[in-house]
């Protein structure tokens, strides 16, 4: 008897040191203590000061900018295009471009720094195209500066051209988002356009390729296209809004139905949505494939991607033989995946399964917890709203700012290009040189002294407020359900207003442990946003070896932000029962008892469970998902 109560205490001694200190059992615990006190303090403070100056920015920020600037077309004088309180662009709502072809250098650039080319507004698009070599002699057609009348001008079409007082060449265009964007039809990259038979020239007299031109044009009507979808996308919200709350009233009475019958029937639902996710992709891999293999011979499915561009038309896709290629292998992979696991995760299959029907159990008691998630969705959308507000208010910040395009060494003083310049003093000065001074943006000393460190500060934010709202929802969940956990007599022990309590604790005492941890979290993220710039920066590197430390960096921040979150959620579920800090509830998330992990992971089903029922919901409103409940 001697030798095995001496391995007991051995086994007793080894656990203790590998799992932590064992709980005691305490049958007078009945769930979240009701006893506590504000823990966290300083961060919650911390917290609220950042919050109020992120407030302050934003007011800030709106004083200062206008969003207008950023959206409708401005011309090289930083004039608005259409603007009724200016004579020199009253009544011309569209903006264009002198020499397209100008812009291709910049690539997606183009759009942030502007198109180093004169631009100005003009009443309509052009319906025609022209060229400086075609006709040297008609006056008329000429689209020039404001201040240039080509009709009384004494010099020849040629001289303004090279003098940039006028465009050197015009397509047939199309008003895009208030942009002339030429109408080309698609010809090989390396010939060269020609207006009549005659060669198309820019203002230095070099001949202009299709390449030069479908460089120009491209990021600009790829995102104005994208700008065009979301635009129609409102709009079909706007005019069937009540055909999506008639769907959300269906998908919620759906809902409940799946909450009632995983009560009682959760074995058999489970294993039959199992088994038609698995009969839908494998008729899903045999309808791929055969419509990869009826393309074969219809003309047009063999292009490429790259070849067919950005397009609105899905169709124009789904006509491709190499989308059906890639959808079978998808569900294929998918298909494979979901085998493997059913035939090795069986036991755990289980364990899920009955963790569902007691989950289904608290929520149906726990009604409330179904419709709280609203609150965090709502203040997510709130946080998100505010932070694209400011950062939109704070691009479009103080008056317009002009930069140096056109410059040869020594032309000009002490500018060169991309410097900063006043119009009308570099023109007078240097306007004889070639050089120009264009309108890249709106600044000032708000913007361009402090942009940077502002911008950077508002991402910030959103970070930690986006995780603060995150950690809210779940500490009031986690409390809630602890509630529902330590009810020895079910439903007559839980409180009637669980959530509520939960929520007025977590406000009123933890609002610091919140804060400390979404910290956390937010420093975790801005370190990866700043990685992520400089992975996008060495992508024109030729150092293997600086990829690949870049690559290692970005794997580890991401590894550590997913065990900070998987820390956080079971210290939130810690401080939401027993009411300690965040410091001392993460440790004990980490060496706890079975008891403790029992009680962690079972109101984490709970949060889980609520949360996947707004999920469901959201799904069905939408469409119809099939539903995989583990």
């Amino acid at each position: 008897m001697a030798r095995v109560v001496n391995e007991s205490d051995d086994e007793e001694v080894e656990d203790k040191g590998k799992y932590g200190e064992p709980v005691k059992f305490d049958p007078n615990f009945h769930g979240p203590i009701k006893n506590r006190s504000c823990t966290d303090v300083i961060c919650c403070l911390l917290f609220a000061v950042f919050v109020g100056g992120w407030i302050a920015l934003g007011v800030l920020a709106i004083l200062s900018g206008d969003p207008n600037t950023l959206i409708l077309p401005t011309d090289s004088w930083g004039n608005i295009c259409g603007n009724e309180a200016s004579s020199t662009v009253k009544n011309k709502p569209v903006l264009f471009f002198f020499d397209m072809s100008s812009c291709a250098a910049l690539g997606p650039a183009v759009l942030l720094a502007g198109c180093p080319t004169p631009q100005v507004c003009v009443e309509k698009c052009p319906e025609e195209s022209w060229s400086y070599l075609t006709d040297t002699t008609d006056k008329s057609l000429l689209i020039c500066k404001y201040h240039i009348n080509p009709l009384v001008d004494p010099r020849s079409v040629s001289e303004m051209v090279r003098a940039e007082d006028c465009a050197p060449y015009y397509y047939e265009s199309a008003n895009l988002i208030g942009r002339c964007i030429p109408k080309l039809a698609e010809e090989a990259v390396d010939s060269i356009l020609d207006i009549g038979g005659d060669p198309v020239a820019n203002m230095d007299g070099d001949n202009i390729t299709y390449e030069d031109m479908y460089g120009g044009i491209k990021w600009l009507s790829d995102t104005l296209n994208l700008q065009i979808v979301s635009q129609n996308i409102f709009q079909d919200f706007v005019e069937s809004w009540w055909i999506i709350l008639l769907a959300l009233g269906i998908a919620m009475l759906i809902s409940w139905l799946w909450i009632l019958l995983m009560r009682c029937l959760a074995w058999i639902i489970v294993w039959l949505s199992l088994l038609a996710l698995v009969g839908l992709l494998g008729f899903g891999c045999y309808y791929c494939f055969k419509t990869y293999s009826d393309l074969q011979d219809v003309p047009g499915s063999d292009l490429s991607y790259t070849e067919v561009g950005f397009t609105t038309n899905l169709n124009a896709y789904l006509a491709l033989r190499d989308t059906w290629l890639w959808f079978g292998i998808i569900i294929s992979v998918v298909l494979f995946i979901l085998l493997l696991m059913l035939l090795f995760l069986r036991t755990r299959i289980r364990i899920a399964i009955e963790l569902i029907s007691e989950a289904s159990k608290a929520v149906g008691y726990i009604t409330s917890a179904l419709f709280f998630p609203l609150i965090p969705f709502v203040l997510q959308i709130a946080v998100f709203g505010f932070w694209a507000v400011v950062a939109t208010y704070m691009a479009s910040s103080g008056k317009g700012h002009f930069k140096v395009y056109g410059a040869t060494p020594n032309c000009c003083g002490d500018f060169t290009n991309g410097s900063f310049c006043e119009p009308d003093e570099f023109n007078n000065l240097y306007g004889s040189t070639g050089a120009d001074c264009l309108f890249v943006g709106y600044g000032g000393d708000f913007y361009y002294d402090n942009l940077f460190w502002f911008q950077l500060y508002n991402l910030f934010m959103w970070f930690w407020a986006m995780f603060f709202v995150i950690a809210l929802g779940q500490m009031v969940l986690a409390g809630a359900f602890a509630s529902y956990y330590w009810a020895w007599k079910k439903p007559n022990d839980i409180p009637a207003f669980a959530v509520t309590e939960s929520f007025y604790r977590t406000v009123v005492y933890h609002l610091g442990s919140l804060a400390f941890g979404s910290l956390l979290i937010a420093l975790c993220r801005l370190v990866r946003v700043f990685l992520e710039y400089i992975d996008q920066k060495l992508k024109l590197s030729e150092s293997t070896l600086a990829k690949f430390f870049m690559k290692c960096l970005k794997c580890c921040f991401w590894c550590l932000e997913r065990f900070l979150k998987f820390l956080n959620k079971n210290a939130y579920i810690m401080v939401a029962i027993y009411g300690k800090n965040f410091c001392s509830s993460a440790k004990k998330s980490c060496f706890s008892s079975n008891e403790k992990h029992s009680a962690c992971f079972c109101t984490g089903q709970g949060y889980r469970f609520s949360s996947l029922y707004w999920k469901v919901y959201g799904g069905w409103s939408i469409g119809g998902v099939f539903i995989l409940p583990i």
